[in-house]
């Protein structure tokens, strides 16, 4: 940071009693109240070189015969406050000050409004301060941005004086520069980096410095880097993610008692609106986290579908864990166990019904047959993933049997070539929750499909106790069934085994000459008639099937009614 010394005298003023003065042999004739401090000052030094000052004490002066007396003059209003009016009045007692970058802005625009200019004094304090912006703080890399940070208390005042706009100008021809040829310091303070360790400036090294800006001021700088089209998407989206992580990451789900509310919500309506348009701007953790911080803040709905519709477009490349969303604040009840609040699952249905409405119409305009296979992964991909989040959502006795059903019923046949995990899902929803009716779990095991189980889970489901009894039977009629059929495609092949070689026999038997009579031996004849007579007495496969089905099922709804009945004897005579 660069400094520029004004000045000579050392510093006389003190206060007392929120009185500031200066500490001279001659009395102060010049009284100037802001806000809350009064200044005693004398009018030589000060009204020369301020123009305001001397249109105030002339008309003072006019309206008052005797001139002895003491002026009053009130300057609430002045830019830069008491801080400002007093680097002014140092400057003009020639008083030693030093300027910086965190005290330039309340300084110029507290002379600008007392008129210190070249026509008021030759070599007055704006002209000094002009040279100090131009040649120490727009060339400097922090310096630009400390000013922009302390202009915040008088915006309008340093837009109109140019200070703004030039900063920025300044800051973003920096941020445009190659990394190769960067050479002002940067504040890097990423895990695991080291500057000793690397000889190369990080792409992303100015995001963390400008995170620190107004968030009007942060939009305005990538607004001008965004229009050069120079910097690439994904650096300009680690950008809006470094400053998000700056503003919003204490945010909480109880925000009744904030008082950023309003502020936060500007921010997250900024950050989503400054997100380029490519695909790969932003990562998919980043835009569900955005989507969360949306509906804690109360965001516009404009905002809220616009972040919904980018997380359905990164949605197959999510995990988990991303659907969790990192912003979650635990909620403790009164027995000490931690609740979740399951408004995170309409979150998530939200982004379901976009992606899905946005992959019915890929599905039915595109008749590619790669594109139609890309659609197919990525349906199936999203259901998967659907499937382990309601695994890990079912554990929490707060989700509701209702969200739990709408989110397994919202995706479409298609996207489940195994229904393994949604039984593991439903089987840990019944497990946390065994409260719930037989009429429940029955409408709950309606998006199960017993023929896409593994034989692994169809023998689990079969000992499983939590499963309603018709999704039971429906497991063991398809196992039956899969077995008979194996039976048959036995039996037909043996079948045709044996008419194969009894062709073969056929075609070794010599034939008789001709005139002689029959041409089969008898025994060949008794062989074929015991052929046929076994092959209409061979029951057919699928009636077989289904009686061997039928009768194994009522032996196992006997057998668990009978269990039933002997567990409640039991509990009768111990009672």
């Amino acid at each position: 940071m660069k400094f520029m010394k004004l000045g000579t005298r050392p510093d006389t003023f003190h206060t007392q009693e929120a009185t500031r003065t200066v500490i001279s042999e001659t009395p102060s004739d010049l009284i100037i109240k802001i806000n809350n401090i009064t200044y005693l000052i004398h009018k030589f030094p000060v009204v020369a070189k301020c123009g305001l000052l001397q249109r105030l004490c002339s008309n003072h002066s006019s309206s008052n015969n005797n001139g002895d007396e003491k002026i009053r003059i009130e300057l609430h209003e002045i830019p830069g406050g008491g801080d400002g009016f007093e680097l002014c009045a140092k400057f003009c007692y020639g008083i030693t000050i030093n300027l910086s970058a965190h005290n330039f802005v309340s300084a110029f625009c507290a002379a600008n409004f007392l008129g210190m200019n070249e026509s008021t004094d030759e070599g007055n304090f704006i002209s000094k301060l002009e040279s100090f912006f131009i040649s120490c703080i727009l060339c400097g890399w922090k310096d630009s941005i400390l000013t922009l940070c302390s202009s915040v208390g008088v915006s309008e005042w340093c837009h109109n004086l140019g200070i703004t706009s030039k900063c920025i100008d300044s800051i973003v021809h920096k941020i445009l520069t190659p990394p190769p040829k960067v050479t002002w310091s940067y504040t890097y303070t990423r895990l695991g980096y080291n500057k000793k360790n690397h000889r190369s400036v990080p792409k992303d090294w100015w995001t963390e410095d400008i995170a620190d800006l107004d968030i009007d001021l942060f939009r305005c700088i990538m607004l001008a880097i965004s229009s050069t089209c120079i910097l690439p998407p994904p650096l300009i989206g680690e950008a809006l993610h470094v400053y998000t992580c700056r503003w919003l990451s204490d945010v909480v789900r109880d925000t009744s008692t904030s008082d950023n509310v309003e502020k936060n919500r500007q921010i997250i309506e900024t950050i989503i609106s400054l997100i380029p348009p490519d695909r790969e701007s932003v990562s998919v953790s980043f835009s569900l986290r955005l989507h969360s911080l949306a509906n804690v803040l109360g965001a516009s709905q404009v905002t809220k579908a616009e972040i919904i519709r980018r997380c359905s477009l990164l949605l197959e490349e999510a995990t988990v864990k991303d659907l969790l969303f990192s912003n979650y604040v635990p909620k403790v009840d009164d027995n000490g166990q931690c609740l979740k609040v399951d408004d995170d699952v309409d979150l998530v249905v939200g982004v379901l019904e976009s992606y899905l409405m946005m992959w019915r119409r890929n599905n039915n305009s595109d008749d590619d047959h790669v594109e139609n296979e890309q659609l197919l992964r990525s349906i199936r991909k999203v259901g998967k993933l659907i499937d382990c989040y309601l695994q890990v959502v079912g554990r929490d006795r707060k989700m509701s049997l209702a969200k739990m059903i709408c989110v397994a019923e919202a995706l479409p046949d298609l996207a489940r070539p195994s229904h393994d995990h949604i039984y593991k899902a439903i089987n840990i929803f019944l497990k946390e929750h065994p409260d719930i009716s037989k009429a429940e779990k029955k409408r709950l095991c309606r998006v199960l499909n017993c023929q896409k189980l593994s034989p692994e889970l169809r023998s689990h489901a079969v000992k499983n106790e939590r499963l309603p009894l018709r999704t039971v039977v429906q497991v063991l009629f398809f196992e039956q069934e899969m077995k008979g059929s194996k039976t048959s495609r036995q039996g037909v092949v043996e079948g045709t085994l044996e008419e194969d070689e009894w062709q073969d026999e056929m075609r070794s038997e010599p034939k008789e000459r001709p005139g002689s009579g029959d041409p089969m031996r008898p025994w060949t004849q008794q062989k074929l008639r015991r052929s046929e007579s076994t092959r209409s007495s061979r029951p057919n496969g699928k009636e077989d099937q289904k009686m061997k089905a039928s009768e194994l099922i009522k032996k196992s709804i006997v057998e668990s009614r009978r269990k039933v009945v002997v567990h409640k004897g039991e509990e009768r005579g111990k009672s």
